[in-house]
């Protein structure tokens, strides 16, 4: 079975508190499921059309996995502390080779 990928970039962020209040919550809420965080912070360098903002890469066993992650109870009292308008961010799932 491929690993799957969640993949964050984060645009703006505006609220950088509520940023906090999200990641402690959000990381147990991933590693719960046995999520790994394989990237978290700013870009060493940008290219292209790169943006220079905050970024999270997390692996995790499978589609299934992330899925799990995401609809937690857990995770969604998360993102309830991060709130609407705290940061404008991209957040993507992929499957692995």
């Amino acid at each position: 079975m491929a690993k799957a990928y969640m993949v964050t970039t984060y645009r703006s962020i505006k609220n950088p508190e509520a940023l906090a209040a999200y990641a402690k919550l959000a990381g147990p809420a991933m590693e719960a499921v046995g999520a790994k965080y394989l990237v978290r912070g700013m870009p060493s360098k940008v290219y292209e059309h790169g943006m220079n903002q905050r970024t999270v890469v997390v692996e995790f066993e499978s589609l299934a996995k992330v899925y799990e992650a995401y609809n937690s109870p857990a995770y969604q009292a998360a993102l309830k502390a991060l709130g609407k308008d705290s940061v404008e961010r991209d957040m993507r799932v992929v499957e692995g080779l």
